[in-house]
């Protein structure tokens, strides 16, 4: 669906069912350089299963206009701004990498909307290796390929794919390649209010964690999850880009601790 934000036109994907404000709504965020195809799966499932599903794009990101935002607090801020112009009345917050992020800042501006968090291969801080940052500013398609190179797991390298006759490192590239990945990345890497966003949510918190996650390494997932107080799921064998490289076992992780919020 499109909607306008602060007179900027945005793209918010539904998961392919109209969007009803009056069911839970899950909100999905999108990672650096990313957008809202990174949720293909996860969001279609919610869609046809009682929810209803926004994963919008940002500003300067594939489908929406505008400028791409400059810090993570800003972008906290206009995701609340863009929630609010989807008349979503309650709302479970999912977000990966960067964009889990975006997702605590906007949790502390949603009051009694907020229903749960799910932080996807992300932690309190993510800190971006300078040379990459360099290379965005000049290149985004040659970032975006040491981004990914970095982002996958040792199966995706190998060649398995989750999505018959498709690559998700192909998908990752044709995606970043277009995005305002160096705005992003020095967003991430200048933001330091994760820990204490952390600490003051109070809604039940999911962290979902890859043991070959070389951008958000295991350990501060950990550390993240002691912060929130949150249920941890762990997937084997993948790497940072979760929700295109292991869509069905991040699906169930996040079914799993949303339905449960629910019920």
């Amino acid at each position: 669906m499109n909607i306008v934000v602060e007179g900027v036109n945005i793209f918010a994907a539904t998961g392919g069912c109209a969007f009803d404000p009056k069911k839970p709504t899950v909100v999905f965020v999108h990672g650096s350089g990313l957008d809202h195809r990174s949720w293909a799966l996860q969001s279609r499932w919610f869609a046809f299963h009682g929810y209803s599903v926004f994963a919008p794009d940002f500003p300067g990101h594939s489908l929406s206009e505008g400028e791409p935002l400059k810090s993570i607090e800003s972008m906290g801020k206009w995701l609340v701004k863009a929630i609010k112009h989807s008349g979503a009345e309650s709302v479970h917050l999912v977000g990966h990498s960067q964009g889990f992020l975006v997702a605590l800042e906007a949790a502390t501006l949603l009051g009694e909307k907020i229903k749960s968090l799910t932080a996807v291969a992300s932690a309190s801080a993510i800190p971006v290796n300078e040379s990459l940052v360099e290379t965005a500013k000049k290149n985004t398609e040659e970032a975006a390929e040491m981004l990914l190179k970095w982002g996958f797991g040792s199966l995706s390298h190998s060649g398995s794919s989750a999505i018959p006759g498709m690559q998700p490192i192909g998908i990752g590239r044709q995606i970043m390649s277009k995005n305002p990945l160096a705005e992003d990345l020095l967003a991430c890497n200048n933001y330091k209010n994760g820990a204490n966003c952390a600490k003051a949510i109070k809604v039940p918190s999911n962290v979902i964690l890859a043991t070959e996650d070389k951008n958000t390494p295991y350990k501060f997932g950990l550390e993240l999850a002691e912060l929130l107080g949150a249920k941890t799921t762990t997937i084997s064998g993948a790497g940072h880009m979760l929700p295109i490289e292991s869509p069905k076992s991040t699906l169930d992780a996040i079914k799993t601790f949303i339905l449960k919020t629910s019920s």
